[in-house]
């Protein structure tokens, strides 16, 4: 068999920085508890504000923003910024060391692809808890400094050439997004990742399907928003997902569906809690 000696080496190396065992199941687990946490609280304040109706739905940002007003909020931001940061680093295993032995043909690829951006998403969730150890501003500034950020982004792609273009795509970007955790709610087995008796695990994952339905849901409105300001060249329209939901719940049977989402978002996240306890961890590939 012959051997090419840059893959040797990459493999050599690899295995050499192959995390321990141990340290990546207490990473793993430790970030799925507070990606549950995350989604449990903002799911639980987006539907306040659904009931309530005038109250703003919460996006995972928001919600650290109201935890950062509770009491003894910096040592519970410490906490929620540490184990978020323990999520990513389980996601960059993932990614890197291939932690799901995914493979590298072109589904493995595309699903280590996934994980790289959603621990690039965590990390910058992470960065924003760390941020409010310095400044507690309330979620409604957050919601609104999110929406702000989204329009000169809007703006600075339509200054581009072919900026309209981009624009439209990025909108398209949130809804296969959106689309494809609807299509995992309906397609994916997601008890087989879990370490429990095959009947729990059948009536755990149900918990996993809503909330990737109800996720998926949620980035719908936002994708719109996006698409219209491509397609009308107004960058005002951009706007935060928060924002998306808040004019979601302002439509015909509005509150109903904004409550659902949340309530589909709180079962998202105490899924989570039990990836948190039964996931299978498997030993990292050499």
């Amino acid at each position: 068999m012959s051997h090419h000696p840059l893959r040797d080496l990459w493999r050599r190396l690899i295995h050499r920085r192959r995390p321990s065992d141990r340290v990546v199941e207490g990473l793993a687990r430790v970030g799925y508890g507070a990606r549950g946490f995350v989604y449990l609280s903002a799911g639980a304040l987006t539907l306040t504000a659904a009931v309530q109706r005038g109250g703003e739905a919460m996006t995972s940002s928001g919600a650290v923003g109201w935890l950062a007003q509770q009491p003894f909020g910096k040592v519970w931001l410490v906490l929620l910024g540490l184990g978020l940061w323990a999520f990513v680093a389980w996601r960059a295993v993932q990614a890197v060391f291939d932690a799901d032995h995914e493979g590298h043909d072109l589904k493995g690829i595309a699903v280590r692809v996934g994980q790289a951006t959603s621990a690039l998403f965590y990390g910058l969730l992470a960065a924003t808890v760390f941020e409010y150890l310095d400044e507690f501003g309330g979620a409604a500034a957050e919601a609104a400094e999110d929406a702000a950020g989204n329009r000169d982004k809007a703006e600075m792609l339509l200054a581009l050439p072919m900026g309209q273009g981009l624009l439209v795509a990025a909108g398209l970007a949130v809804l296969a997004l959106g689309v494809g955790n609807m299509v995992r709610a309906w397609r994916d087995d997601f008890g087989a990742a879990l370490a429990c008796p095959p009947d729990l695990c059948r009536r755990l994952s149900v918990l996993a399907r809503i909330g990737y339905a109800a996720r998926g849901f949620a980035y719908l409105p936002l994708a719109v928003f996006v698409i219209l300001a491509g397609l009308q060249e107004q960058a005002a329209k951009v706007t935060s997902l928060g924002e998306a939901l808040d004019a979601l719940e302002q439509q015909p049977g509005g509150s109903w569906m904004l409550g659902l989402t949340a309530v589909g978002l709180m079962a998202f996240g105490a899924f989570a809690f039990v990836e948190a306890r039964w996931r299978k961890i498997r030993r990292v590939r050499g």
